[in-house]
């Protein structure tokens, strides 16, 4: 027993080790800022368009919508640091424009927009941008998502169980065997849907080159790659005996564990030294013990039940302890507040989760308290109750990962918070003179807001003074002028200015040059609730 704790341990350390990250923490990718700001109107067309985001992010689909409708593909762009610069296309006529953006973030889920932008007055009508996935699409992500997780779950923890706990009874042993192809079976019909939804397009592309090579730029794509070893290894584990069976067998857990500790908003969470981790631990962990409820409701249907179930019970205990105390290490994060769970779909979902994980406990302390001694003292009548109510801990895990699987859909409130906090950015450019100005947080109420003057070419604009005024007249609000302070650093700063609603504000800045000189910048900036 030693010996295999030893072993246990020096995977674990092997597999932890392989968790750490290479670079810092992101969240969700949120839209920082754009130029053309979104609602401005122009008196010329630009010759580029950026989009600045609050990480680095890769591009999926970016198209520009003209006022006839008609989708113009931008293919020429350059990606500096958290800023994407695109080449805008020749000949922009007049009216509103539409720049539909798709990219993906650094946990792997893509995230799109749009910003309309006029040139010499707005259209009449505005082109339409289709953002919304096709609900076939999320079907088909869900549904795969629950496939990947029986195949990693039920088919890596059930063949470990074979090896660790006692051999499979025929009809487990086909089951499990079923649940490792259907993961199988997930892993392009997963990656297929990844692509459909990075580019916002429906079931009917799903052959299209494109979306295969939208999909690999995600990290769903080296998920999936661990995963496929992970099932691999589920299968070696079932056919193998003696030391390279356990190995195998306490590997393939392992390996599913790694893989959904490679992708995904928890795994993208900060500080990443313990959610990587956690992730891992968390999800070795339901396999361990979900993968055994199977085998276990077979076994308990043979004369030896009892000697199977003193090997599982003596060894169960620690999987529980570890898989609960790192699952509320993620809830904590990810929640960040009690509030969270009812106002947040994220919340909902946990919550669910929750309640579906209290039952499948209450079930499994009721075997372990009242029947167990029951089932080691020969009595028949204890182990068909035993089976009957492991059967339905199987069911109620099958739940538990389709509520699980719906986490797809909605970012955690940590990374909405991040997002939230993000500033707004906005680039005025005239031939006379330029301003980078940056508001913090991006969102209403109290905001800092920083300012960078420059000349028509770059160069620092010399000011006597700087004021700035906000007015929002969808509202009903009037001006609200304040005076900026120039800093030691050169940047003008205003402080204790409060933007009480959300929505497109106007922002006028008043340069005094001279006594006989006062420039006068204007732009619209979006204001997040």
């Amino acid at each position: 027993m030693a010996a295999r704790l030893r072993l246990f341990l020096v995977l674990i350390g092997l597999l932890a080790a392989a968790l750490a990250p290479a670079s810092g923490a992101f969240a969700h990718a949120a839209l920082n800022g754009a130029s053309p700001a979104d609602g401005s109107v122009l008196p010329s067309a630009p010759s580029e368009l950026t989009l600045t985001f609050s990480e680095p992010v890769s591009p999926l689909a970016l198209r520009l919508i003209g006022p006839d409708g008609q989708a113009r593909p931008l293919d020429r762009y350059q990606l500096r640091d958290q800023t994407l610069v695109i080449s805008a296309p020749g000949a922009l006529g007049a009216g509103t424009h539409v720049l539909s953006w798709r990219v993906v973030s650094a946990d792997g889920h893509p995230v799109g927009g749009s910003v309309l932008f006029s040139i010499g007055a707005p259209s009449a009508t505005a082109p339409i941008a289709e953002t919304q996935a096709d609900v076939a699409v999320r079907a088909l992500l869900w549904a795969s998502r629950i496939a990947l997780y029986l195949g990693l779950f039920i088919g890596c923890g059930g063949a470990a169980f074979a090896v660790w706990v006692s051999p499979l009874p025929p009809t487990a042993r086909s089951g499990i065997s079923a649940a490792l192809l259907l993961g199988l079976a997930a892993l392009p019909t997963s990656l297929g849907a990844q692509g459909l939804d990075a580019l916002g397009a429906d079931l009917g592309a799903l052959l299209q080159p494109a979306v295969w090579r939208a999909a690999l730029e995600t990290t769903l794509a080296s998920m999936l790659a661990i995963a496929a070893v992970a099932l691999a290894t589920g299968f070696l584990a079932l056919r193998s005996a003696g030391l390279a069976g356990r190995i195998a067998g306490l590997l393939g857990a392992g390996l599913a564990g790694l893989a959904l500790a490679s992708s995904g908003h928890a795994s993208a969470a900060s500080p990443q030294a313990l959610m990587r981790p956690a992730v891992f631990l968390h999800a070795a962990g339901v396999a361990l013990w979900a993968g055994a409820l199977l085998p276990l409701a077979k076994a308990l249907n043979k004369p030896d039940a009892a000697a199977t179930l003193r090997r599982f019970s003596s060894r169960i205990p620690a999987i529980v302890a570890v898989f609960l105390g790192s699952g509320l290490v993620l809830a904590v994060v990810q929640a960040e507040r009690p509030a969270a769970l009812i106002d947040t779909n994220y919340g909902r979902v946990l919550l669910a989760k929750l309640g579906l994980v209290a039952l499948v406990m209450g079930l499994a302390a009721f075997n372990r308290w009242r029947q167990t001694s029951q089932v080691e003292a020969g009595r028949l009548s204890a182990r068909r109750v035993m089976a009957r109510i492991v059967t339905v801990e199987l069911a109620l895990m099958l739940a538990i990962f389709g509520t699980a699987a719906l986490w797809r859909f909605t970012p955690p409130p940590r990374a909405l918070a991040i997002a939230s906090a993000q500033p707004a950015t906005i680039h005025i450019h005239t031939l006379k003179a330029m301003a980078d100005m940056t508001l913090t947080p991006g969102r209403a109420g109290p905001v800092a807001i920083a300012i960078v003057l420059m000349n028509g070419e770059f160069g620092p604009l010399p000011a006597k003074e700087l004021s700035l005024s906000f007015a929002n007249a969808a509202a009903g609000i009037e001006a609200i002028e304040r005076p900026a302070i120039r800093g030691t650093d050169g940047v003008w700063r205003i402080e204790g200015l409060s933007l009480p609603r959300p929505g497109r504000w106007s922002v006028e800045l008043a340069i005094l040059i001279s006594d006989f000189e006062m420039i006068r910048l204007t732009e619209t900036v979006e204001i997040r609730p």
